[in-house]
This record gives C-alpha cells, sequence and structure tokens, in this order.
C-alpha cells in the first residue's frame, strides 16, 4: 500500500508533467539526459484559456520517442494516401487549394499533399513528430509545407481560410467533450463549402457488442510489434484513448456544420469520413 501511495502522489505526478514538457519537472535530481530531453521538448504551445487541454500530455509517451518515431511508419503500415488525396479532388480541391493536417505525425499524408495543393501546414503536437516531418520536408524541397507544433485545441490558422483539412488516427487522442470542440475549431478555419478528410479509430457497434468486436480484432493483431500494432497495442487503446462511437461522433459533426457526403468503416473500427462544411 506504501508503494502505491508513493506512485499515485509523487511518482505519478512527475511522470505526466514530464510528457507533458514541464520544465519545472526537472528537479535538483535530473540528469544530464533529462536537460537535454527539456531543451528538445520545450512546453507545449500555450492554449487560449486556463481550463483548455493540453494535447501533449494526451498523446502517448510513444510519440515522443524518437526511436519510435523512426519505426513509425512501418508500424502504420505505411498508409497510401492516394484515396484521401483523391476524396479532396473529388471536391474540387487542386494546385491553389490550402489543407490543413492536424495530427499529421510523420507526414504520411502532409508530404503527398504538399505535391498536389498549393499549400500545406502540418501540425503535430509532438516535438519529435514535427522534427521528422520538417527533416522529410526539407529534404524533399517541399517549400510550401509548413510544419508547426500544435494540435486540435491549440492550432491558431492564419491566411486564407483552408479548403480542406485532413487529420487521420489522431482525434481519438482527445476525450468526447474536447472532440466536439475540436470540430467546431475545424469547421472554423475552413471556407464554407470546405472538406473534412477524417480517418480514425471509431466504433461502428452497440455497446453490447464490444467483446465480439474487439475479440476480432485482437485475434488478428500483428505478433511482432515491428510489423505492426499487436494484441497488447490494441487493448491498450481501448483502455486508455478515447475512440468514440459513431453513434457519438456523427452528431458531433452536425453540430459542428458539417455535412457527411461520404463514409466507410473497416471491421467496424476504422471509419473515413468526407464531410462538407454547410455554405
Amino acid at each position: 500500500m506504501r508503494l502505491l501511495i508513493l506512485w499515485w502522489y509523487e511518482v505519478l505526478p512527475e511522470w505526466y508533467r514530464l510528457i507533458a514538457g514541464d520544465p519545472d519537472c526537472f528537479t535538483a535530481g535530473a540528469t544530464a539526459d533529462d536537460v537535454a530531453r527539456r531543451d528538445r521538448w520545450p512546453e507545449n504551445e500555450p492554449v487560449s484559456e486556463s481550463w483548455m487541454l493540453n494535447e501533449l500530455a494526451h498523446a502517448g509517451p510513444e510519440h515522443l520517442d524518437e526511436m519510435f518515431i523512426a519505426g513509425y511508419d512501418r508500424k502504420q503500415g505505411y498508409p497510401d494516401p492516394a484515396e484521401d488525396l483523391a476524396a479532396f479532388e473529388a471536391h474540387g480541391l487542386g494546385a491553389s487549394s490550402v489543407i490543413v493536417d492536424l495530427g499529421a505525425g510523420t507526414g504520411q499524408f502532409a508530404l503527398a499533399a504538399a505535391r498536389r495543393f498549393g499549400r500545406v501546414t502540418a501540425a503535430d503536437v509532438s516535438p519529435a513528430m514535427v522534427a521528422a516531418l520538417r527533416g522529410r520536408a526539407a529534404t524533399a524541397g517541399l517549400a510550401n509545407l509548413r510544419c508547426v507544433r500544435a494540435g486540435f485545441l491549440s492550432y491558431d490558422h492564419d491566411g486564407p481560410l483552408a479548403d480542406g483539412v485532413y487529420t487521420r488516427n489522431a482525434l481519438h487522442q482527445i476525450p468526447d467533450f474536447w472532440k466536439g470542440l475540436a470540430l467546431s475549431r475545424i469547421a472554423g478555419m475552413l471556407r464554407p463549402g470546405g472538406v473534412l478528410r477524417l480517418r480514425d479509430l471509431i466504433y461502428d457497434f452497440q455497446p453490447r457488442e464490444a467483446g465480439e468486436v474487439f475479440a476480432g480484432w485482437l485475434g488478428n493483431a500483428a505478433a511482432d510489434p515491428a510489423d505492426g500494432y499487436t494484441a497488447g497495442d490494441y487493448a491498450e487503446h481501448i483502455r486508455t484513448e478515447f475512440s468514440t462511437y459513431r453513434w457519438l461522433l456523427e452528431p458531433m459533426l452536425a453540430v459542428a456544420g458539417f455535412e457527411i457526403t461520404s463514409v466507410t468503416f473497416d471491421r467496424r473500427l476504422y471509419g473515413a469520413y468526407t464531410c462538407v462544411k454547410a455554405q
């Protein structure tokens, strides 16, 4: 019991502040590695109100780990952005269009979008992700790709309203209250008729079906973590992340001012939405 109390009141708060990027967590006993980490990953960009969520603390510590990020694309299965690019083009977006990628990760979509559209902003709360993406953009010579450290709640769009917003497997990192606020902010940065392309882990089933669906999901997971997400990874996602039900997400989209023009689901778990902001 004493060890549990020590963990809860002393260790856990220190760990929380560490992943949130709070420099105050580096006390007099900090190691040189701790200080170097603080310098590489400064405090998350401030949000506008004291009650706003710090998204960096919800990103998951693996997304702050440079070694994990080095193998991130392989673990993700090198997702092909062609279908998402086509979804934007089907709604008239082209060489002069402004695109925002929220939760851009290592840039699988953003890099391809910058070759197709006029101006792309890729935002992610993880400093390590942004650093990796900036390096890739520079190597590719993509001057029209801007990389910023920000999240759904802290990204501040400037310039012309966006023609399209893209997000993949990032919205589930924040609870439903904040999803609603994030979708409202996305609508605010889009022009009337602008397009939201949303991909995420979304539950397309009733609560009573959860055991059956999850058993099939975990049963088909990768055996080797280097090859993809394992059953343990999926179980941790279910316990600790904030994937929501389809029947909760779709009303949020409507309230934010979006019309769903197409939606597909894979294995009742992976949703792909194309939505248009009301004129």
